[in-house]
């Protein structure tokens, strides 16, 4: 199930009274459950704006905060994510591993190469993946009433992002070694690999000049017949760039295309 339909049902939910937070009145209610009742990213910001502006003392201060911050993900609006993902931590939920794992992977999707603030924004990166994956480590149910293996599946869900962000993040080192261990570790931690995370593996190996490594991995994403097509489009970019290393023999070159955004399978 995609992350952002969970975080829906789960917030109803809580709003529903199966959490301990409960609305202080009817009026907030309404304003809650409007703001899940959206369809697009631009109004559910709004709907949880209103909240935070008409009830200032909301007890779902956080989950709004949260809400904002993957709607702006879904945008691809970055420098929004990082603020309202950042509001979540410093403004009532320290402990918040999916706004720690927004945070990683806003950081290092947007970071290049020659970046004057490369190493800035990588050190984040790294730091808010590792600070996830340790609170994943002792995270309980949002919801008591999930059922144990839909938890465990979103618990691997995040694990894999966190090990994404960290194997982007040594992607723009050029670590590619690294990339690689962590790039495996996110296709290993889900019993459905995401093939954006497969792309991404294969790029690590062919960066390394490991290309019988790279090839295997792409020729079996290239044999789905419902793989995404930007999917397809970026295995197919780097299957002829391992073909061409691997009859070369040259040193790696740059990535013959850019990487597939994050969970490129996963949003809408």
């Amino acid at each position: 199930m995609h992350r952002a339909i969970i975080g829906a049902v789960l917030a109803l939910a809580a709003i529903s009274g199966l959490w301990a937070q409960k609305p202080k009145s009817q009026k907030e209610v309404e304003a809650l459950q409007a703001v899940f009742k959206t369809t697009t990213a631009d109004a559910r910001i709004a709907a949880a704006q209103d909240v935070l502006t008409k009830f200032a003392d909301t007890e779902f201060k956080s989950l709004m905060l949260l809400t904002i911050a993957q709607a702006y993900q879904m945008k691809g609006d970055t420098d929004n994510t990082i603020i309202y993902s950042e509001r979540v931590l410093k403004e009532g939920d320290p402990k918040n591993y999916e706004a720690m794992l927004m945070l990683a992977e806003s950081y290092a999707q947007r970071t290049r190469e020659f970046d004057l603030d490369k190493e800035d924004k990588l050190t984040k990166a790294d730091k808010y993946a590792n600070d996830a994956l340790e609170a994943l480590k002792t995270a309980s149910k949002p919801n008591p009433q999930i059922p144990d293996d839909q938890w465990n599946s979103m618990k691997k869900e995040n694990i894999a992002r966190a090990h994404q962000a960290l194997g982007l993040s040594a992607m723009v080192r050029k670590k590619y070694d690294v990339a690689i261990a962590e790039f495996k570790a996110a296709s290993e931690a889900t019993d459905k690999p995401d093939p954006a995370t497969q792309v991404r593996l294969a790029s690590a190996y062919d960066a390394a000049g490991k290309y019988d490594d790279a090839l295997p991995i792409l020729d079996k994403l290239m044999a789905q017949p419902d793989l995404n097509p930007s999917i397809r489009q970026f295995a197919q970019a780097e299957r002829v760039r391992a073909m061409q290393g691997k009859g070369a023999g040259a040193k790696p070159a740059a990535p013959a295309a850019p990487a597939p955004p994050a969970g490129e399978t996963k949003k809408p």
